[in-house]
């Protein structure tokens, strides 16, 4: 409770120095020994798209969640471990599934409430998979096992991936086909009621979607940024420009 206060208070301070700036939230995975872990990544596509990153630690009850929530004006999930596959009625398939619950927990808390005062949200990789599944969707549990045709998931590999016609990146990008980076061995399976796909890799893993509050993507595009790429701070920017 008293890192929450804590956070809390930079928080105000932050809102008081930097003329309005939105605050951005941004979640975290964490060490072995409880430690708060967070890519500089994130923090510094956030900071050079206009907005105040904001690193938020787990917070164990939905009282912390508003607190926080009520702060800030917007939330990037960030990617890390797997979700449950509890909350979508699913036994763990294998041992490629690997979760700490403490964060499940925490980022399970944080959606509901930013759902609920309808705060913007920008989920990446684990985070898309987050939101589905939080919003009624399910998930691959491990794309090798269960979708063995794909190819150029996972391990930083390059690929690319086609945006669908109306959908938010290509409203971004004004482009058929984007190249991205992959992290990742889970993906949306059922889309959860209400989403929009808005970009799919060649077999069809859903690499983009979007709903009136939620952008999600299964790329990592502050890591390109990271490399260079600067062309994906557009992203991060029209998502700051929402929170205005």
């Amino acid at each position: 409770m008293k890192r929450l206060a804590l956070v809390l208070c930079l928080v105000a301070m932050a809102a008081c120095s930097v003329h309005k700036a939105p605050l951005v939230g941004i979640t975290c995975s964490r060490s072995s020994s409880g430690s708060t872990l967070l890519s500089s990544a994130y923090t510094e596509a956030v900071s050079k798209a206009g907005g105040v990153p904001v690193v938020l630690p787990t917070v164990s009850t939905r009282e912390e969640a508003d607190a926080l929530l009520a702060a800030l004006d917007g939330l990037v999930f960030s990617g890390g471990e797997d979700v449950d596959p509890a909350w979508y009625g699913e036994d763990v398939m294998n041992e490629t599934v690997y979760m700490d619950t403490v964060r499940n927990h925490s980022d399970s808390l944080l959606a509901r409430a930013a759902v609920a005062c309808r705060k913007p949200i920008l989920a990446i990789c684990r985070g898309e998979q987050l939101m589905n599944v939080m919003l009624g969707g399910s998930l691959y549990q491990d794309i090798p096992t269960q979708v063995p045709e794909s190819v150029g998931h996972g391990g930083g590999a390059r690929h690319k991936i086609g945006l669908e016609e109306g959908g938010f990146l290509r409203k971004l990008y004004n482009a058929d086909s984007l190249e991205v980076n992959s992290y990742h061995h889970q993906a949306v399976k059922d889309p959860a009621p209400g989403i929009r796909i808005a970009a799919r890799s060649a077999e069809g893993i859903v690499e983009a979607y979007e709903t009136d509050q939620v952008w999600a993507v299964q790329f990592h595009p502050e890591k390109m940024i990271q490399k260079g790429e600067d062309c994906w701070l557009c992203l991060f920017s029209a998502f700051v420009e929402k929170l205005f």
